[in-house]
């Protein structure tokens, strides 16, 4: 059975975006992934798009989204590191990868910013194919 992942941001507009992206790329056998933010925010970051599409991942047709518009229960919560107060979801396992933040700086944060969470997803998988979490 798939674990159901959300990642959760303020905005849902990069770096909750791209761990979705990652998560659908690296791991649709064993999860079911999604991404949302605690406020409203108009698109996803262009250059976040860009980025992951020069790594293999499609995220074209990607649109913010908030906590009302994923799964209320989910098996587990990953925070990106943007200090948000998460609203209660329940899951099992929670936790929170401190990522900083590319808006606004020059693409090649967005390329180290995709790499780390690329690297952060890979370990999530593992861990999860291990019963671990």
């Amino acid at each position: 059975m798939k674990k159901k992942v959300a990642f959760i941001c303020v905005h849902n507009s990069c770096r909750s975006q791209m761990a979705e992206g990652w998560a659908k790329k690296l791991g649709s056998d064993i999860i079911e992934a999604y991404s949302a933010g605690t406020e409203n925010y108009p698109e996803v970051k262009p250059l976040a798009v860009k980025v992951m599409e020069e790594a293999g991942v499609d995220m074209g047709d990607h649109k913010p989204k908030l906590l009302k518009d994923i799964p209320a229960k989910v098996d587990i919560v990953i925070t990106m590191g943007c200090n948000v107060d998460c609203p209660y979801l329940p899951c099992e396992h929670r936790e929170d990868w401190g990522l900083t933040d590319p808006s606004g700086g020059p693409i090649e944060d967005f390329r180290v910013t995709r790499d780390l969470i690329k690297e952060k997803v890979e370990n999530l998988i593992e861990r999860i194919k291990k019963g671990e979490i």
